[in-house]
Formats: structure tokens, sequence, C-alpha cells
């Protein structure tokens, strides 16, 4: 076998290359850089300066250019990391107690230089983050140092400050959620009960968390900014969505303003220490409007999409929050219970030794180590002397007698601390109080042993101190609620006029020679019918070219129900005149549709669109040639129902028509409409959702009073808005409805009671 020369280079493929560099340096990023554990809920950075901050604990403020020094010696990357990590560790509120300027997450605005600012751990850190008898530790990336594995953290720390990381091939975002909310779902999983969980941001905000799928993949939240009416010309953003800041969403109002979507005339940002983003309306918008606009165009409202990822041994996982949650418990029992086994062991041994100590001093055992020639005789003596006193786990039975019962055997280091104690100390023994304290080193271990054997109840009484402890400030800021969808075409402010050149057969927004329609948005539909009874549903631009002989064009909305359209129409094929009516709920855009059998001659006789469903009464004229006997008669549209937009229709007449004329509009034929009205996002609806005030037809309105005595009478469009934190009644305004009221005169200090329609 010819040997190999070791001075040719060897040849890597660029395949072997990737499976070797580019997995190491994946596996790198994920579990030293982007994806915390789950069992403390840390980054690496992360746990390295909490590290760090905890061995130069002397209970003041740090500069955190010293921190930052200080963590470098375990941490292989640069100042800059570790900077930003630290601050964002501080903005979060929970482990690090900060002084000076550190920034604000509302406005983005950053810190200050790290030698300007100073931190230290809370007095929450130092309870809960470390424990150096239950560490595991390993060396730093140099070998000169030592640091842990992980810190045995006592709380779900993942799930309270919430996670971001950007890791190769997979990514991690884990919300935030309340303090006191994980501390009282771990008591329950404690407990076996069951339990929600869902995100609270320091930001404040509402938040609709339907779809939050307990934080997995696949999953999302909105969350939006508490927006208020000031005045009929003011509106006030009072709190931000989680992850934007007032700067970033004051540049999406204007930039929704400057795009027409929106009309308002200025934004104020007077943030200081609470948010408040003061918006000047146009003249002659409605602040409701406005509020809906801004959810729906700007980033007042944001979709969130949880990706809870974290590491598992030395393995990413994707876990729903429940688990995670579970994990964290059970975690914090596991140490809770180590911390007890330690804290027996260690009572244990103080027993023992206060034990030997009493024995030794009370029975004059020192005494017969005075004739003692060497070392190994003065240990043969006192242990021989012990043994008259003392039984160990290794004493026959029959030995044992009314000797004290030691727990383990008697050792040389036991022996050699007793010749250490002092003349001075046995000289000035008490015995009494030598006795109170082995009784109350019995006491403790025997409680000890009381919490091990029932470790459940000791876990529960732990969060139940951490919830007492702590809890105080930290309640919920984010508020849970639905939120109705806002139809972007009901709320866009119209920013667009329509016009229509009917000789050429063209529409747009760009005609402004011609005839003008009507304002609407440029997400606008428009829909038109001609003459030969073809229509088709167009997207607004500057100039469309939809054909000629239009004889009706208007905006078009999706799933409309009461729109109606009512049209005779002659057959070319046949000859006979049909008469129909039909909605036009849904429609493919830019393709021909026909309100007639499409054939050829075919053309419209008669076409009206009624935006409730009305129906009217038309004179009908035949051609004096035809053959009838009665060539003028009535007919009303009500006595036909509404169908499918692609029905033929009913047959008005086999013989020429002549003309069609309306005589008489009528009253809608599609009936009431039942409303309700939904508390939780202060709205009237047709869906069924909250308290059902009544069927409503044209002319009807509803009746809105509030707890300040003012009250409002309104018209049942679903896009009305209320104040139903202020709401004392919401009903239908019937004839002859008697209002009850009690009310308080501020002025004469007197209650009054009164009844009126």
């Amino acid at each position: 076998m010819s040997e190999v020369n070791q001075n040719e280079p060897r040849e890597i493929t660029l395949s072997g290359m990737y499976q070797n560099y580019f997995l190491d340096y994946a596996s790198y990023v994920i579990l030293e850089r982007a994806v915390p554990t789950v069992f403390d809920g840390l980054k690496p950075v992360q746990r390295r300066i909490l590290y760090s901050l905890k061995e130069k604990d002397d209970g003041r403020y740090h500069k955190v250019a010293n921190v930052i020094g200080h963590t470098m010696q375990y941490h292989p990357h640069g100042d800059a990391a570790i900077g930003d990590a630290l601050v964002n560790l501080g903005q979060k509120e929970l482990l690090i107690d900060c002084q000076g300027n550190w920034g604000d997450t509302r406005t983005g605005d950053r810190a200050a230089a790290p030698r300007y600012i100073e931190a230290r751990l809370t007095k929450f850190a130092l309870e809960v983050l470390f424990n150096g008898d239950t560490t595991e530790w390993q060396a730093t990336y140099d070998g000169r140092n030592k640091e842990p594995i992980r810190l045995p953290v006592k709380f779900p720390l993942v799930l309270s400050q919430g996670v971001d990381g950007i890791a190769v091939g997979l990514s991690t975002k884990i919300l935030p959620h309340n303090f006191i909310e994980l501390i009282k779902a771990s008591i329950k999983i404690l407990q076996d009960k069951p339990f929600k969980l869902y995100p609270d941001f320091l930001t404040g905000g509402m938040l609709d968390a339907s779809d939050y799928n307990k934080g997995k993949r696949g999953g999302k939240v909105k969350v939006r900014s508490v927006i208020k009416p000031v005045d009929k010309n003011h509106v006030a953003i009072t709190e931000i969505p989680y992850g934007t800041t007032t700067t970033s969403l004051i540049d999406s109002i204007v930039k929704a303003n400057d795009q027409g979507k929106i009309k308002i005339k200025k934004v104020t940002d007077n943030t200081a220490k609470d948010v408040e983003i003061l918006v000047t309306l146009a003249p002659g918008v409605s602040p409701e409007v406005t509020i809906d606009a801004l959810y729906a165009f700007t980033n007042c409202e944001v979709s969130i999409s949880p990706n809870a990822c974290v590491i598992i041994d030395d393995k990413p996982v994707f876990l729903g929050i429940d688990e995670m949650l579970k994990i964290s418990t059970e975690h914090t029992k596991g140490l809770l219970k180590q911390e007890l086994e330690i804290k027996l062991a260690e009572l244990s041994e103080k027993w023992h030794f206060a034990s030997l100590e009493k024995i030794f001093i009370e029975n004059r055992i020192y005494r017969d180590i005075e004739e003692a020639e060497n070392w190994e005789l003065v240990l043969e003596r006192i242990e021989a002397g012990l043994k008259k006193y003392v039984a160990t786990p290794s004493t026959v039975a029959s030995e044992v007698g009314s000797k004290l019962q030691l727990l383990r055997e008697i050792t040389i280091d036991d022996i050699t601390r007793l010749t250490e104690i002092k003349i001075k100390r046995i000289s000035k023994y008490n015995t009494f109080a030598a006795e109170e304290k082995i009784t109350t080193l019995e006491n403790d271990i025997a409680q000890v042993k009381h919490d091990l054997a029932h470790l459940v109840e000791f876990a529960v009484a732990y969060f139940e101190r951490l919830l007492e402890k702590y809890g105080k400030g930290k309640e919920r800021r984010t508020e849970i609620t639905t939120f109705e969808e806002i139809k972007r075409t009901q709320v866009i402010a119209n920013n667009c006029k329509l016009y229509v050149n009917r000789k050429d057969g063209f529409l747009g927004f760009g005609l402004k020679k011609e005839e003008f329609i009507k304002e609407c948005s440029d997400i606008d539909d428009v829909i038109v019918f001609k003459k030969d009874g073809s229509y088709k549903i167009v997207r607004i631009s500057d100039k469309t070219f939809v054909g000629k002989d239009i004889v009706h064009i208007d905006i078009w909305r999706k799933g409309d129900e009461r729109t109606t359209y009512n049209a005779i129409y002659l057959d070319g094929k046949t000859g006979n005149s049909y008469v129909k009516r039909f909605n036009v709920k849904a429609i493919t855009r830019e393709k021909d549709y026909f309100v007639t059998q499409g054939n050829e001659r075919s053309k419209m006789l008669y076409f009206e669109v009624h935006p409730n469903g009305e129906a009217e009464v038309v004179n009908v004229q035949l051609t004096q040639a035809s053959t009838a006997r009665k060539k003028m008669f009535d007919f009303d549209f009500a006595s036909i129902d509404i169908k499918g937009r692609g029905s033929k229709g009913n047959t008005l007449s086999k013989y020429p028509v002549k003309k069609v004329s309306l005589k008489a509009v009528g009253k809608s034929t599609l009936g009431a409409q039942k409303i309700w009205y939904d508390e939780t996002v202060s709205r009237i609806n047709k869906n069924k959702r909250g308290q059902l005030l009544g069927e409503f037809d044209t002319g009807d309105y509803i009746l809105v009073v509030y707890s300040d005595g003012s009250y409002e009478v309104t018209d049942f469009d679903v896009m009305n808005k209320y104040d139903g934190k202020a709401m004392k009644l919401i009903t239908k305004l019937t004839e002859g409805l008697v209002v009850n009221v009690v009310h308080y005169a501020g002025e004469k200090k007197a209650a009054y009671v009164k009844r009126f329609n």
C-alpha cells in the first residue's frame, strides 16, 4: 500500500464545508446567543450579566461601564452586545434596579452612555435567581474562571420577561406575561387546577387574544392603542401597542394622512411621564370614525405572531406557554426540594456536633486526654468516652439502651473539632442554653422534614410569599378584550371623487372635467350597468374604460344584502319582456355579467336601484301595433321575490313594450333587521353578538342614556360607536316608551325621580 504524502494539500468539497462549518455555526447561534433555556429563561449573555452583578453585589449601585467590563471575562463578545443586553434587561423593570437615563421603550429613546448610568440587582432577583449550592458550573470560554451553566431560577422568568431572538434557521418570539397571573397559574398547576394565560405588556394597550394558540406557531394576537375622544375636534392616544414607539406610531399616522386614508389636521406628541399623542381632526370629521380609521390604517393596531421556542437538553423545542409554565413550575419545585435537602443536611450536622459538644463538656471527657502521650491516643480516648453516651448506626441494638442515637458515625473530623474547643468556652458552658439550642435544631429539622413530605404545599406557600412580597405594582396593564373587525372600506376617508364620461365609456377619479358621481376612496370598487344588460365590477383608478351606454354607476360593497336592483329587460331571442329583482353580493372583478339572458339584441327597458330593498309600482305601455287587448297596465315589483343575480326573472309581457315609467315607490320588502348591541366593543351589529335591541326598519331609532344624565337618539347604522363605560341604557326608541330615572342634582344636593316619554 502506497504511503500518503503529508505535504500534498487535502481537497475539501464545498458540500463538506457546509455540512461541518455551517451546522457548527448554526448550533452555536441557537444555543449560545439567540434562544433562552426553558429553566432559567435567559440567553447566555443575560445569564452572565446577572451573575456578574451578583458577584459585584454590595447593596450599592455600580456603573454600567464597570458591569460590562466585569461581564467580559465571561462573555466572548464585545462590550456593545453586553451593554445592549443589559439595557434591555433593565427596561423590563423586574431584575435590575436602574439609576439614571435608561431610555424609554415607549418613545424609542436610547439609554445614556454606560459611564453615566448605574445598576444593581433588585431584591426579587437576589431572592429568586441565585443559590450557589444548587448551581451547576462550567469553565468560561478562556478557561480562567467558572460560570453557571444556568441559574437556579425559582420563577417562570421566560414567560414574565418575554424573548425575541433570531438564530440560523429558526427564531423565537415569546410574549411577556403578567407577574401576578404567572404566580397564580403556577399555584394552580401545583394544585392540579386548570388555568389560562394571556400576554401583558408594559406599554398597556388593548389585547385580542382570541387566536393566541397558547403562544405556539400559527397563532397571533392583535394589540391596539387606547384612543379616547377629547372633544369633537381631538382624539388622544394614551397607550400604544407592544413593539411600537410613539415615533413610529406618529409616522404611520402621518403616512396614512398623506395617502388620504384618514383626515387629520395635525399630530402633537405630548408624551412625558404618560403617553399622550393628540390628534387634531380636520373640520367636519367624526372622532368615532377617525378612531376606527386609525386602527385600520396605522400602527394603532398591530398583529403579533408568537413563536415560542426554548432550549431543552441542548436542543431547540417549540412549546406552548402552558407547557413551558408546567416545566418551570416543576423545576421550581425541584429546586425547592434541593434547598430543603441541603438545609436538612446542614441542620443535621449542626445537631450532630452540638450533641457531641454537650456530651463532651458535661461528662468532662476532655479530662481523659490529660495523660495522653500522643495525638492518636487523644483521639482514641475521646472516641471511647463518647461511645459511653451515644449510639451510631453501626452500634449493636443490645448496646443502645438509653444512649443518644446519632444520625451518622463519629468521624476523626468530629473529634478534632472537639479538641479545638477553647478552655474559656468550656468554663462558661451553659447546659440550659445548649439544650435550648439542640431543641431549636430538632424543631427546625422536624419542620424541614414536614416540608419535604408536603412539598406541593411548601411550593404553593413559596409562590404565595412571592406574590405578597413583590406583587404590589405589578397588576395587569393590558386590557383583554375582543376586537370587532373593522372594514377598511367603511372607515377610510373619502380621498377621491368618482367621475364618468358616458359618451366615451370611461370612469375614474382623474376625469375631473366630466360628470361627478360621488366622493369615494382609492380602495373602493365601482359597479357599472349598461343598456345592453351587461354589468361588471372594477377597481377605481385614474381612468378605466368600461363601455358606452351606461345606465347606472355607483360604489359597490361586497356582501351588501340590502341594496336591491329592480329591472325590466327585453330578451333579444324571444322578444319577451322579463322583470326581476336581485342583489349583487359577490362577484369577480373585471368579468362581464348580464341582467338579461345574454342574447343578442337584448336591452334594458327599466332599471332602478334601492339601498333598502324598496319596491315600486311602474306603468307599462305596450306598442299600439301589438295585438294585446290591454295596452297599458301597472306592475308592482313587490309582487315578485328577490332572487339571485343569475335568475331569468318573471315574464312581464309577450308583446312589444313601448315605455315603462315609475308610478310610485313603496316600502322595503326585505322587512325589519334584527340589531344587537355588543358591550365588549360598544357597537351594534347584525351578527347576533350581545344584547338584542329589537327589529329595525326604515324610520326606527335607538335611544342611548348615559350616566351623566345626557342621552342621544341615533339611527341603526352598524358603524355607530357608543361610550359603553358611561352608558346606562340602550334600547329601541318605540312610540310610547317610558323612561324611569333616579338622578342626583349636585347643586341642590338632593336625589330626584322622574318618568318621561
